[in-house]
């Protein structure tokens, strides 16, 4: 440490000098400027600091008022623990001034201030943290109640990436400590010396280079703040103007956040102007602190023609902003969530800006997902009315968490929600509630895809199991049989299509005399593979068709219809389908046709042909009716003929 003389102006009366009384003349007085030199090593680290540590120059705004939130912050705790400070009646607070002539930002707060001895520890060592030693003098007291934000003690460092010189004034709230001024210009030293009048804090003045001028403009300090501090615990001045006006609501207890609290957090978070569909307020000591508000909007904006978006629940450290839309803190699948999450357990990097640890924003991921899917399940049995509005705009993303997230997949398929055989039209059933009203003769549970629940009800797959008196839920979203083909099955249920179905009916109810036997199904089954050719896979006899007379099913028995559709639709179907044709050996038109294709074998096949492709249209998988339309016309030609 180097110790030179300051120089000062007085008015003196000097008689042997000749001059006049009130002349001002430079004398020596005994206030010394110590002059510090950083260490090799520590010059290359602020080199690190100032030129590669952050990603943006914007950050040193978060970073002097974050230190400025911590000396409040540590002060309040200093004071309610029964400590007296100096100025006790002066209001804990932080403000910053911008000057566009002089190019500075100056930010003040009236925390605890810095004696000679903390300026040289504190801002003359390169990553030693004053939060960081108080934290661990708290744990060792068993007193870790102060939220304090800086971990590392680099933060301040940051001013430098913008500033030609920067100035620190500062008194300690000890009494009896007097106020000094530590100045540097980044290059690997620093200057300290007394200050007089000095009030309790510190004062920290930003000589902007003449490249950084922005920074010098109130309108882009204020967006920062608004952006990085605007939920600190104090009250944030810029240039005589309160910033934070909207609290941190998270951090507070439930019982004292009002509704219209809520409601005004979510329009300011969401930048919406209506009210959230539901709201969540969790906090959660272990296995991690969290502190957190989420939020589902009263619609789908994906719905209505935005772009797929990003999960906008924001990351903070200690009310502390860390990253916007982080990714990762939720699966892809919320997306459609706003809010803030908030955890001191946060491993941050040296520069505060991302996180150090992706283990442990795989566990926040987990807890807050799995919190969130059961508040939902909750929230389906307490209203069921408002869940089903939810459900109505946010569906789809349920179903994108069972295709996309096992292990969530089984929490997800008990918020799903569908029509049901046994429920009037527009009620809606969970899978929870099927399985329990299934007799005890049914061992799958059984859906069907249409494209509404009328064109479900006349379906032939749908006939066996109405005959069966089974249960049915009606699917008409898509994208519906995909989710079961990856959920597979539900409370030890297996889930399947009414395609696929393997049921019998025992004794099918007649509309007409006209039947085959088994001996002449068979041949009539024999004689339609023979006729159709590679149109068909396989002919059978069907055991559970019962109006219809003919149906199709897909020759792979893990797709059906409907499923290749959706392959096709995504350009995956990899080879042709090959359908395979049940027939109902009770059904007037069988046996009329057995009986016409001894006699007249032309027209017998065409019927056969107009069979598969009705088959084939029930199931939605004809593309192109022209051929069919032109075997209708002629098939009407016949029968018009014969009158």
């Amino acid at each position: 440490m180097e110790l030179r003389p300051r120089r000062a102006w007085r008015a003196t009366l000097d008689r042997s000098s000749g001059l006049e009384e009130g002349v001002r003349v430079p004398i020596k007085i005994m206030s010394t400027v110590e002059k510090h030199q950083f260490q090799a090593e520590i010059r290359q680290l602020l080199d690190i600091v100032i030129h590669s540590l952050y990603t943006d120059k914007e950050i040193f705004i978060r970073e002097l008022v974050s230190n400025a939130s911590d000396a409040c912050e540590k002060l309040r705790f200093l004071q309610t623990s029964g400590q007296t400070a100096i100025e006790p009646d002066t209001a804990l607070a932080i403000s910053v001034t911008t000057d566009e002539t002089a190019l500075t930002v100056t930010i003040v707060d009236t925390g605890l201030g810095m004696t000679h001895d903390e300026l040289v520890e504190n801002l003359g060592t390169i990553a030693h943290s004053g939060s960081k030693a108080f934290l661990k003098k708290l744990s060792e007291d068993k007193k870790p109640d102060a939220s304090l934000i800086g971990q590392f003690g680099v933060g301040f460092y940051s001013s430098f990436m913008v500033a030609r010189e920067v100035k620190v004034w500062t008194r300690s709230w000890k009494d009896g400590e007097p106020g000094w001024c530590w100045t540097s210009d980044g290059t690997g030293s620093y200057e300290i010396e007394p200050a007089e009048n000095l009030s309790r804090g510190t004062k920290i003045v930003v000589q902007l280079k003449p490249e950084e001028k922005d920074f010098a403009q109130a309108w882009r300090v204020e967006n920062l703040i608004k952006r990085y501090s605007n939920f600190v615990s104090f009250p944030i001045t810029l240039n005589g103007t309160t910033l934070n006006t909207v609290r941190a609501i998270w951090s507070r207890s439930k019982t004292e956040v009002k509704e219209e609290e809520y409601d005004e957090f979510y329009r300011y978070i969401g930048h919406d102007t209506e009210k959230p569909l539901y709201r969540l307020h969790f906090t959660a000591d272990a296995p991690l602190s969290i502190q957190s508000v989420l939020f589902v909007p009263p619609r789908n904006f994906e719905e209505i023609g935005s772009a797929r978006g990003d999960c906008e629940v924001h990351l903070y450290c200690k009310r502390v902003l860390i990253q916007s839309k982080p990714k990762g803190l939720f699966p892809d699948w919320l997306r459609f969530l706003k809010g803030v999450v908030d955890s001191e357990d946060l491993p941050l990097n040296i520069s505060r800006e991302t996180m150090q640890d992706s283990s442990l924003m795989q566990k926040l991921n987990k807890v807050l997902t799995s919190r969130f899917l059961k508040f939902l399940e909750e929230q389906s049995e307490k209203d069921a009315e408002q869940y089903d509005k939810f459900y109505q705009q946010f569906s789809r993303f349920l179903k994108e968490g069972v295709v996309t997230d096992f292990t969530h997949r089984d929490a997800l398929a008990k918020l799903l929600r569908y029509e049901s055989s046994l429920l009037d039209a527009g009620k809606t059933s969970s899978l929870s509630d099927y399985v329990k009203r299934m007799p005890s003769d049914q061992k799958d549970i059984y859906f069907i895809l249409a494209p509404n629940r009328e064109a479900a009800e006349a379906s032939p797959y749908y006939e066996g199991l109405r005959a069966k008196k089974f249960e049915v839920l009606f699917f008409t979203d898509p994208w519906d049989e995909f989710v079961m083909d990856h959920l597979r099955e539900f409370e030890g249920k297996h889930l399947t299509s009414a395609e696929k179905a393997e049921i019998k009916i025992e004794d099918p109810a007649q509309n007409s005399e006209e039947k085959l036997d088994a001996a002449q199904a068979e041949e009539l089954a024999k004689w339609l593979k023979a006729s159709l050719g590679d149109r068909v896979a396989e002919v059978r006899v069907s055991q559970r068709l019962v109006e219809s007379p003919v149906l199709v099913v897909d020759s792979d028995k893990f797709l059906t219809a409907s499923m290749r559709r959706i392959l096709k639709s995504m350009n995956k179907e990899s080879a042709p389908a090959k359908y395979d044709l049940e027939i109902n050996p009770n059904h007037v038109v069988l046996a009329r046709l057995n009986r016409v294709r001894e006699e007249n074998g032309v027209l017998a096949v065409k019927v056969a042909e107009q069979l598969l492709d009705n088959a084939r249209a029930a199931a939605g998988l004809l593309e192109d009716p022209r051929t069919m339309v032109k075997r209708m016309n002629e098939l009407l030609a016949d029968v018009m003929a014969s009158k």
